[in-house]
């Protein structure tokens, strides 16, 4: 009974060891989204540039579209800013942004400075809009299917690798084949 009593943390210890082992391999952007398969949730916010209009889970309806969270704040958006510029260039998808937890002006600085990929963006200082979409930090990126439906999250910075194995495939699907 003595041998167990010393034997037993050293299972545990060895057993913690394990798990954290694994977790240094595990991608942290793969953490998957309860909102896959589900309608967007809905919003209603103020336009970043516009602050007398307001931007609405509704307007991204009609077609594959893309919605980036994003901040001034934040290294990855930088990071990813040039993609979705040319993203934005090439027109594959229209493109919407979210301003999480940002202030307006530098926001907009921000996109006069570096150029505005988005049709519209929502401003959402306090994250309150984002609490629904399950937002804990940004970059992050969903893609919607003409409904309305989160097809897909992308978290961290979206660059050409994740764009050609996650997006383009879920998008060409969703237009019919085309591309």
């Amino acid at each position: 009974m003595k041998s167990l009593k010393y034997l037993l943390p050293g299972l545990v210890f060895i057993g913690l060891l394990a798990v954290f082992w694994k977790g240094l391999f595990l991608n942290p952007s793969l953490v998957p989204s309860p909102l896959i398969g589900k309608p967007a949730p809905a919003f209603e916010l103020e336009e970043l540039k516009r602050g007398d209009e307001t931007f609405a889970t509704a307007d991204m309806l009609g077609k594959p579209a893309l919605l980036n969270v994003w901040a001034t704040w934040c290294a990855g958006c930088r990071q990813e800013h040039g993609f979705l510029m040319e993203l934005a260039r090439r027109g594959e998808v229209p493109m919407y942004g979210l301003n999480y937890r940002d202030e307006r002006a530098p926001a907009l600085e921000w996109l006069n400075r570096l150029g505005d990929p988005y049709l519209k963006t929502a401003y959402d200082p306090e994250g309150v809009g984002s609490l629904d979409w399950g937002v804990y930090g940004a970059p992050e990126t969903f893609l919607l299917d003409p409904q309305g439906t989160v097809v897909h999250k992308h978290l961290g910075p979206l660059g050409s690798e994740a764009w050609e194995r996650d997006f383009r495939p879920r998008i060409a699907a969703m237009q019919g084949g085309v591309r």
